[in-house]
């Protein structure tokens, strides 16, 4: 069967949670920058480009990077607690007892 998850405990869940907002913050300002220089070295190399281009390169760019940060984010919040060890492994002998 499933034990419990250190993610049950208060204080546990608020240092993880916390960690990942700091590492979600971290990556906001990672991300604008990346995007400024991804925009920058298209208008140095194509400036013949309409600003929809742009705005979409900029957002393409910007969902993409966040979406993957928050993604792994969530796996390694779920490593780092312990939390993936305390699922039960249905193939294992053990677990059907």
């Amino acid at each position: 069967m499933t034990s419990r998850s250190p993610l049950d405990d208060p204080d546990k869940a608020a240092f993880a949670w916390g960690r990942y907002k700091r590492l979600m913050r971290a990556m906001v300002l990672v991300t604008l920058v990346v995007v400024a220089l991804v925009l920058g070295y298209i208008y140095v190399t194509d400036s013949a480009l309409s600003i929809h281009f742009y705005i979409a390169t900029g957002l393409g760019v910007g969902v993409t990077m966040m979406l993957t940060a928050a993604l792994m984010g969530l796996v390694f919040l779920s490593s780092g607690t312990g939390h993936d060890e305390s699922i039960g492994d249905p193939t294992d002998d053990a677990w059907r007892d």
